[in-house]
């Protein structure tokens, strides 16, 4: 029996990906786990920035919102939103936009706007906030999100963000320069794009997890590239950093 829970090495797989010199415009929930996770273990020196324009962010708890001052107060520096969408994330600035969603297709495009028809909808989401533009703007993206088929879904009510389009083709034909999402990490498997179809691709499987699995929580019929390898287990390490940073943050929003 695994020693960790399925959302721990979704969160540790997204650690992972990120570099000591990556410039990372963080989202709140498992993107910020993971990126503060990455940078309490192998990438010390990575430059956390957040929507509301702290940059070189270090919390010591994970924040509740982009507007938690945990942000500003562990800051370098805090610049106005405008400076920091105008100047940092369009001028090309930042290396990895790292987001979550509510809904997600097999070309990446994420849905955080409304679940059924938008003139009369099941459920009206939060909205997009920065994230069109982190999606656009940011070298890559990386992507964290528990699979299901209420998540993962055929075709998307609404494009809030953009992956590569509704067909994988439209990001190279709107002329943008961007990668788009290059890693979607879920809590059963790892994804990555078909480097001709742009279509999400199975790269890795977590230990425990079966096909059948991955089949069952997936809206459209995966596809794998050959010899799919095991996602390497959690180290000791990444587990008692992440759940040390976990604590600390419940027990200050405790008080």
């Amino acid at each position: 029996m695994a020693d960790f829970t399925p959302n721990e090495i979704m969160t540790i797989v997204a650690a992972r990906a990120l570099k000591n010199d990556d410039v990372c415009f963080v989202g709140i929930g498992a993107p910020s786990a993971a990126c503060n996770l990455a940078r309490l273990t192998h990438a010390p020196q990575i430059t956390l920035i957040y929507e509301s324009g702290t940059i070189g962010t270090r919390p010591n708890v994970l924040p509740l919102s982009i507007g938690d001052g945990e942000l500003c107060e562990t800051a370098l520096c805090t610049v106005s939103v405008p400076e920091m969408f105008r100047y940092w994330l369009q001028g090309g600035r930042i290396t990895v936009g790292f987001l979550g969603g509510a809904q997600i297709d097999r070309f990446a495009n994420i849905n955080t706007t409304v679940v059924g028809p938008d003139d009369k909808p099941k459920v009206r989401l939060p909205g997009g906030g920065g994230a069109p533009e982190i999606a656009t703007n940011c070298g890559e993206i990386f992507i964290t999100m528990a699979m299901g088929k209420r998540a993962f879904i055929e075709k998307l009510p609404f494009i809030t963000s953009m992956g590569h389009g509704p067909t994988g083709r439209e990001r190279r034909a709107f002329g943008m320069k961007s990668l788009g999402p290059t890693k979607l990490m879920t809590d059963l498997c790892v994804f990555e794009p078909d480097p001709e179809t742009k279509e999400m691709t199975v790269v890795s499987i977590h230990p425990g997890v079966t096909r059948e699995q991955i089949a069952e929580n997936c809206g459209w019929t995966p596809r794998y590239i050959d010899n799919v390898p095991e996602t390497p287990a959690p180290t000791k390490l990444e587990l008692e950093t992440l759940r040390d940073i976990q604590a600390r943050t419940k027990a200050a929003h405790a008080a």
